[in-house]
């Protein structure tokens, strides 16, 4: 795993404010498994893992994942995330 390329997913994900989403597409264009396996193997707490969602606003971590974002107030439309409203724009 090329380490620039994780470091760029990481601050990415850094960079996600409170009340929004991102997919892992846009944390990695053209790679969104890439971003995943990133996510997967960071453990450092101050990396938002929750705000990071699929394209379709459906979440890879379940109810743990919804909890949190419930939290912050992001909306959901049913199992998923409203990503006309709570996606960030680029």
């Amino acid at each position: 795993m090329s380490r620039k390329r994780a470091d760029t997913v990481i601050s990415r994900a850094k960079a996600i404010p409170v009340g929004f989403v991102r997919t892992y597409g846009d944390l990695s264009p053209g790679a969104p498994r890439f971003a995943g396996a990133v996510l997967s193997e960071t453990h450092d707490d101050s990396v938002p893992w929750h705000r990071v969602v699929r394209a379709d606003g459906s979440l890879a971590k379940g109810e743990r994942q919804r909890r949190l974002l419930e939290e912050e107030g992001v909306p959901f439309r049913g199992a998923r995330v409203d990503m006309r409203a709570a996606r960030l724009p680029d």
